[in-house]
């Protein structure tokens, strides 16, 4: 056996051990929690509401809304009077999405860690619960009633948090999923 065939080897070998090590010790874990130790374990976890907000965020911001003035039975008034409805709610279940993720991650003992991305979210919900989605409602009110609203940056700012909220929610979710899985922890009563 060469040189090169050597270093393969044995680098192949030990990268086989390793990943039978940490496959040992993540069944370990498992197999001797309960199925309420799982259960608390995941709920404590930011990560299940950061990916629940995500999926409403994207399931309305990015795919029904524009699918709606796509739609040929349904006029530009109806659009907007629908949209307006629909983000007025979105933004409720929102506020309510934040409340339970500062909740859990106060729970979880992450707060240290993540308290500047909720502290974003915090200013990103706030401007859209305040100032953007009334004012994007007061346009759409004025376009029903055949007014053209002045020109305004109002859209292109709530898009533009919208994006930067998805992000943080994916990293926020992301990273508790790994921090919970590096540390080993056994999701003790």
């Amino acid at each position: 056996m060469n040189f090169c065939e050597y270093i393969t080897n044995t680098t192949a070998g030990q990268i086989v051990r390793t990943v039978e090590a940490v496959c040992d010790s993540v069944l370990d874990m498992v197999h001797y929690m309960t199925v309420m130790q799982r259960f608390r374990h995941a709920l404590l976890n930011p990560a299940w509401i950061c990916f629940l907000w995500v999926g409403l965020t994207v399931g309305i911001s990015m795919i029904a809304t524009p699918m709606r003035f796509t739609a040929e039975t349904i006029t530009r008034t109806i659009a907007l009077d629908v949209g307006r409805v629909v983000f007025a709610a979105l933004n409720k279940a929102e506020l309510l999405a934040f409340v339970v993720l500062l909740i859990i991650v106060r729970a979880s003992g992450q707060a240290t860690k993540y308290w500047s991305f909720c502290g974003v979210l915090a200013l990103i919900v706030i401007a859209q619960s305040a100032w953007l989605t009334p004012e994007l409602a007061e346009r759409t009110q004025m376009i029903i009633n055949s007014i053209e609203p002045p020109s305004s940056y109002a859209h292109a700012i709530y898009s533009s948090l919208e994006l930067i909220k998805i992000g943080l929610l994916l990293f926020l979710g992301f990273s508790s999923i790994a921090a919970s899985g590096s540390n080993g922890r056994t999701g003790s009563t």
